[in-house]
């Protein structure tokens, strides 16, 4: 049992907990989750003993062991293997105690230890764990130097899990990994055999894995049971009765301040309504719920082009003549979703760096529209961003010609702001500069975005949020990401990164991770077919969303230069009735009835452009489709 007391974290004159409580339930699986800047990751430094909280205290049972991946990756010339086995200190100590020891007694003792905590066994365990993660038998015996800090930290994480620690506090531990590695995280997870605390903002990710949700808002703990769509169905019910509360109490709030004001000065009624004052002074304003700017995504429509707008033929790319991938045949259509999958390392990002024209063909041909606009996202684009400038100086910079009105125009698309837009980027999180880097690479409005794990540092509101805006964008899309839920609500078409090729994937995600998992396609993931198929309606229903809102779009830009056509034609008719002079053309040689004649029947079409303008828009700012 864990028990958080009264933790009280204060942070530049700021409370990041205030009197923060929960007792979490023995061997649970309970994910840990807020919005950005909530104090989740403070939270887990103050139980992992590694934050001095300003008041309160984490009790555990005597002896408990606590295990939490540090910041930094493991480095030097030792190999993955070696680290993993090095994690289990005791392990390690009593395998060189016995190689060592003389006494006996003592050899016993230390020969019976190793036989309790399986140590014999524990090489295979290591490299179990490290093959789920991604490294393969050769992999594994390579210096720690040779890999990339992404890789380095999957290394800290097959060591934590490794090390089996009686709470294990893993702080969004799919970060660095991929799709088919997290599955296999997964499933670790749901059969450790002690307390996880888990901070994700994956949807699915949590579903499968928890059965406690710790809810951290307003410096504040709240236990729901279950796994995140159980505690979103709570939460909503909780926000309604909030709201019901707030409403109920305004209403009665109104009523005493009434009866204060008619009745104070009359002797009759002053004790009364003194009463009536006093209980107005103890009335607590009950929280309201506040619009978090941090869920506004909001993507500008590109002007249409004549599809495809990019086609691969036969095309090889790569780095320094060296093609990475092969006998590239694929097209790209206005307003398509493809997701990208495959094991990191198989070529995704190379083929996305392609389509966006920072990488030319090594062989066959590539072919895009000339006025194709494309809008790229990485992470790198985020670590990159000036700390010490704001998103106005940031936006301004790339968009010079721009009237000032413009430029906050596009920041505000994305929640910059007021204050907001002139906030240095240093003071903002890690959720706010992924929505910076976002407002960047879309103030052309683009006609293809490709987003290369757009997700890393978003809460699972600004992920939905961000879902939502992707599913309205008229342009293409293509993804890379390793959270589930996004890629089953946005993608249409699913592309296999794999074996030196890219291949349209037949099926599913869910299809995919039975494929990942070696089961049977027809199955799913865990049999679970009513959820699959409401997926796939839900994927069918967003897919016919976006070609209905771009219909719409596009009638109401055909309604709108129909508007302007009859209302130029109308002037020059007005101006012909009032100055025949003037007129020219088949205007001057209209008589006064047929021009009048002909401006009323212009009129009837500029209003049934002007109603067609209306619905479109009308539907579209209701978002109706």
């Amino acid at each position: 049992m864990l028990n958080i007391k009264d933790i009280t974290v204060r942070l530049g004159g700021r409370s990041i907990l205030d009197g923060a409580s929960a007792s979490l339930p023995p061997r649970g699986r309970v994910g840990l989750v807020g919005r950005n800047g909530a104090g989740k990751s403070t939270l887990v430094r103050v139980i992992a003993d590694m934050l001095e909280p300003d008041g309160g205290s984490v009790e555990m049972p005597k002896g408990s062991r606590i295990g939490y991946i540090a910041q930094e990756a493991p480095a030097g010339q030792a190999t993955p293997f070696d680290t993993v086995l090095a994690a289990d200190t005791e392990r390690a100590a009593l395998m060189e105690e016995s190689e060592s020891c003389t006494e006996p007694v003592r050899l016993a003792e230390v020969h019976e230890r190793l036989l309790a905590i399986d140590a014999y066994s524990a090489p295979a365990r290591a490299s179990r764990i490290l093959v789920g993660l991604g490294f393969d038998e050769a992999a594994q015996h390579r210096p720690l130097d040779s890999f990339s800090g992404g890789w380095r930290m999957r290394v800290a994480l097959a060591s934590l899990l490794f090390s089996a620690p009686d709470l294990l506090l893993l702080d969004e531990p799919s970060n660095h990994l991929d799709l088919e590695a997290v599955l296999w995280l997964e499933d670790f997870l749901k059969s450790y055999p002690a307390t996880i605390l888990l901070v994700s903002h994956e949807r699915d990710f949590l579903n499968n894995v928890v059965d406690h949700i710790l809810h951290l808002s307003g410096g504040r703990l709240t236990i729901y049971p279950g796994g995140y769509d159980a505690f979103e169905r709570q939460r909503a019910e909780r926000q309604a009765q909030l709201a019901s509360a707030k409403a109920k109490q305004e209403s009665e709030r109104k009523k005493l301040q009434d009866y204060v004001a008619r009745n104070s000065a009359r002797a009759s009624t002053a004790k009364q309504a003194q009463s009536r004052a006093k209980a107005l002074a103890r009335m607590q304003p009950i929280a309201e719920l506040i619009d978090d700017p941090s869920l506004s995504f909001d993507f500008p429509s590109p002007d249409e082009l004549r599809p495809p707008l990019v086609t691969l033929d036969e095309a090889s790319v790569g780095y320094d003549g060296n093609p990475v991938l092969r006998r590239l045949d694929l097209r790209l259509d206005e307003n398509e979703r493809m997701a990208l999958l495959g094991r990191n390392g198989n070529g995704k990002t190379t083929l996305a760096r392609l389509l966006a024209g920072q990488l030319d063909p090594i062989d066959g041909a590539m072919n895009a529209s000339p006025k194709m606009r494309v809008g790229y996202f990485t992470q790198y684009q985020v670590e990159e961003l000036d700390r010490g400038d704001t998103p106005l100086q940031h936006m301004s910079r790339l968009v010079k010609d721009a009237k000032p009105a413009q430029v906050r125009a596009q920041l505000g698309r994305f929640g910059f702001s007021g204050p907001k837009a002139e906030t240095e980027v240093g003071r903002l999180s890690g959720g706010e500069r992924a929505r910076l880097a976002l407002a960047l690479i879309t103030r052309e409005a683009p006609h293809m975005l490709i987003l290369d794990e757009p997700t890393n540092h978003l809460d699972v509101d600004a992920r939905e949020a961000l879902t939502q805006a992707l599913n309205a964008y008229s342009g293409a899309v293509v993804i890379v990401s390793h959270d589930r839920h996004m890629l089953e609500m946005t993608a249409d078409r699913l592309v296999l990164v794999d074996s030196g090729t890219a291949k349209d994937f037949d099926g599913s995600i869910d299809d995919y991770i039975a494929f990942v998992l070696a089961k049977d396609p027809g199955e799913g993931v865990k049999g679970d077919a009513a959820n699959a198929n409401n997926r796939k309606e839900q994927r069918r229903a967003n897919a016919e969303a976006r070609e209905k809102s771009q219909a719409l779009r596009k009638a109401a830009r055909k309604a709108e230069k129909d508007m302007e056509t009859h209302a130029a034609a109308i002037r020059l008719h007005d101006q012909a009735m009032f100055d025949p002079g003037s007129a020219q053309g088949a205007l001057a040689k209209m008589t006064m009835t047929e021009l009048m004649k002909r401006r009323a029947e212009l009129q009837d079409k500029l209003d049934e452009a002007e109603a067609l303008w209306l619905e479109a828009s009308e539907t579209l700012e209701a978002g109706g489709v």
